[in-house]
């Protein structure tokens, strides 16, 4: 996808986010704002999605600021409060798309997202989203080809609920290589968290989707073992409206799996579905 002016409005704001995160003053702030806006300006019109205008954006916002992860915090926040919902849910979840919905679910955990906000109860949030089900539910094909996986994480908290679909398609004979960010880039899953979790002693390769600050995924970027994995799977799963922008403009890839909330108009309109709806979404490209 390219850059609009909705995004424009929505990066400046998740900027201005990371400001507050890391309490910067007003003088730090404004010049976080403005020296980000000048280069969202310089970089709107080059061949580039928006998840790499984003990562360069976001990259200088946390140069400026002297932090490399702003969101540390919110990510572990995430994680706790991910967990405790997860062990009031995970005995009713039963079929594939029981799992597929609760990961899904779990991507609403994206802060500074214009328009979207991060719910305090998300226990509650949990079941109201879960009997509202899937706008579109492509989980039986997207079942079908999931022999091979190669699956890109998103957000933490969300990776809780993503550690139950795979563990469901271990248990069902799948070869699963997660790939997470190599480098702290918004709230994104990392090494650590995925360690954390007991990700490394579930899945069959566990690595990273690069070794810069990445927003989505640059195939250009990705390490040996991830590009071996995705020359020879049967399915990627692409967790989140990032990866979507990522890898929906390419061609020449395996089945790809999108499962996500379209939390923004753009990624909404591109799918056809209203802005909220959790979808899964099998494609081939």
């Amino acid at each position: 996808m390219k850059i609009t002016e909705t995004c424009i409005d929505c990066l400046i704001s998740r900027v201005k986010l990371e400001c507050g995160l890391v309490h910067a003053n007003a003088d730090l702030t404004k010049q976080t704002e403005d020296a980000c806006r000048n280069l969202l300006l310089n970089l709107r019109d080059e061949p580039l999605s928006h998840p790499q205008i984003a990562s360069q954006v976001h990259g200088h916002a946390y140069q400026i600021l002297g932090n490399a992860d702003p969101f540390d915090t919110l990510k572990e926040k995430g994680n706790a409060e991910s967990i405790a919902v997860c062990r009031q849910v995970r005995h009713s979840l039963v079929r594939f798309r029981d799992f597929v919905l609760a990961a899904i679910i779990g991507n609403t955990f994206d802060y500074g997202v214009k328009g979207h906000t991060v719910t305090d109860d998300f226990s509650t949030f949990f079941k109201e989203e879960f009997d509202k089900g899937l706008t579109i539910d492509d989980t039986d094909r997207i079942l079908a080809r999931s022999s091979r996986v190669v699956f890109l994480s998103d957000n933490c908290g969300e990776i809780v609920f993503d550690r139950l679909l795979i563990q469901y398609l271990k248990s069902h004979g799948s070869h699963v290589t997660l790939a997470v960010k190599g480098t702290p880039m918004l709230n994104d899953a990392t090494l650590a968290d995925a360690k954390m979790l007991g990700l490394d002693r579930i899945v069959d390769l566990l690595t990273v989707n690069g070794d810069k600050a990445e927003i989505g995924i640059c195939m250009e970027n990705i390490p040996p073992e991830l590009k071996d994995a995705i020359d020879h799977c049967t399915l990627i799963i692409a967790k989140g409206m990032a990866n979507y922008e990522s890898l929906s403009i390419l061609h020449n890839l395996p089945p790809v799996a999108y499962l996500m909330a379209t939390k923004c108009k753009p990624v909404a309109d591109e799918v056809g579905v209203p802005v909220g709806s959790k979808v899964a979404v099998l494609r081939m490209q």
